[in-house]
């Protein structure tokens, strides 16, 4: 580090109170993976830049949005408040690149190191910035986060906004205030809705919804990671054909592969719902995702069928998505006292995509034309595992991401909880419905297609 700049900051909203359900969502997965599960990254800074303008922009963003300066508050109890400031310092990091490196390389190594930043929620701010000059030249902005700052939708609208440097007063309804609505009545109706949704679910669904491991590896935690054009043309020909909505259509092709792997019907899966569809969150900038329950019957059923039910299903798993995250806890034990033993609701399921996904492009739709373009496809699918890890994770997330012409499948997972082998058979599994589901009638040609997808 060469200097620091200190500046002082100030902004609408302060005061104390509990977490907004969003965010003792993403807390207590910070507590279950033993992680501030940091966010953000480095960016290039227009030629020209200073100090000052960097200033500037974080001086704007403090003072706009109330969880980039929240600290916690722990009680007795393992009770956690948190803290909106209405003012305060904060502090910028210059650093020196050497004259002969690459600054872009140099901010990545950067941003990896401020990732292992041994964060102090009761006394940091929840981001951290660094600047990287090279050659007396600003080049690059470091920002990391803790993820109770925002989630990825947040994170876009705080970048828009920034960038136009937004006038209005903030739209959203910020943590504090969402605290104070959801103990409202229509909060707490909301909430014990949703809770008996659960209860009613969580009666009757199957004990064990993923087979034991019996491959228990060290490192423990995996990460595999498929690449696959071939699932991007898939999905797109299923949205295209069965006129369904892109959500829709990937988490059907889901719970076919769940219950093809797994045998076990009706399939459970738990879905990141991001909640901005309730009244004051669509622009919020803070974590409000919640983790729902959806469950389907898809043995022997048609993939028109699935779908049909996985729209109806999803429906009921949006509405109740929204609930206190830590009466949820209870009525889970609850539930499992009565059961007499625990109820796995590991199969975590997130679609992140954000890309164009209504509409099949370019090229031959004909079955001829849709063969070739799959085949050419699949060829291209590749399947890595960059991670193996004894940092803990979820014992088993799914993550599908927009990449270049494709679409990525990201599973992390605990290898004693389920098996390298069946993870990759999910994995390989989304693409081979997807594929089989997008084709015409089966045939040949279709069928070899849809065992190489798989």
């Amino acid at each position: 580090m060469s200097d620091r700049v200190q500046f002082d900051f100030a902004g609408e909203g302060a005061g104390v109170d509990d977490l907004a359900w969003g965010q003792q969502e993403i807390w207590l997965a910070m507590t279950r993976q033993r992680s501030w599960i940091p966010i953000g990254g480095p960016s290039r800074l227009t030629p020209g830049t200073t100090l000052a303008d960097v200033v500037d922009d974080l001086q704007y963003t403090l003072g706009r949005y109330q969880t980039m300066r929240t600290r916690l508050r722990f009680g007795d109890g393992g009770r956690v408040r948190q803290e909106v400031f209405a003012a305060g310092e904060f502090t910028i990091e210059l650093y020196d690149a050497p004259d002969g490196a690459d600054p872009g390389e140099f901010a990545d190594a950067l941003y990896d190191w401020f990732r292992t930043w041994d964060y102090d929620y009761v006394e940091d701010w929840p981001v951290r910035v660094g600047v990287v000059r090279h050659r007396g030249a600003l080049t690059h902005q470091v920002t990391v986060a803790t993820h109770l700052v925002t989630d990825a939708l947040g994170g876009a609208i705080m970048m828009d906004e920034v960038t136009r440097r937004e006038p209005a007063p903030v739209a959203g309804a910020q943590p504090l205030e969402q605290v104070r609505r959801q103990r409202s009545p229509s909060g707490r109706r909301q909430n014990e809705a949703a809770l008996r949704y659960w209860r009613r679910l969580l009666r009757t669904v199957p004990a064990r919804t993923v087979p034991e491991s019996t491959d228990r590896c060290e490192p423990r935690y995996r990460e595999g990671l498929l690449h696959s054009p071939a699932l991007h043309l898939a999905l797109r020909a299923i949205v295209d054909r069965e006129r369904v909505d892109p959500a829709t259509a990937l988490l059907a092709v889901f719970a076919v592969a769940v219950a093809r792997v797994t045998g076990v019907d009706p399939v459970v899966i738990r879905p990141i719902v991001g909640n901005r569809f309730w009244p004051g969150l669509a622009d919020v900038v803070c974590p409000v995702n919640q983790a729902g329950l959806c469950v389907v019957e898809v043995a022997g059923a048609p993939f028109p069928e699935v779908l049909a039910r996985v729209r109806r299903a999803a429906l009921a798993t949006y509405k109740y998505a929204h609930f206190d995250p830590l009466q949820l806890a209870e009525v889970i034990a609850g539930v499992e006292r009565e059961r007499g033993g625990p109820v796995d609701l590991s199969v975590l399921f997130n679609d992140r995509r954000t890309g164009d996904r209504s509409d099949l492009g370019a090229g031959d739709a004909t079955p001829a034309g849709t063969l070739e373009r799959m085949s050419a496809a699949l060829a291209q699918t590749r399947l890595d595992w960059p991670v193996a890890r004894d940092d803990p994770h979820e014992p088993l997330m799914v993550n599908v991401e927009d990449a270049v012409g494709a679409v990525q499948v990201r599973i992390v997972f605990d290898t004693h909880h389920v098996a390298p082998a069946t993870a990759e058979a999910f994995v390989r599994g989304i693409q081979a419905v997807a594929v089989a589901a997008a084709l015409p009638e089966p045939a040949p040609a279709e069928a070899e297609l849809v065992h190489r997808a798989g």
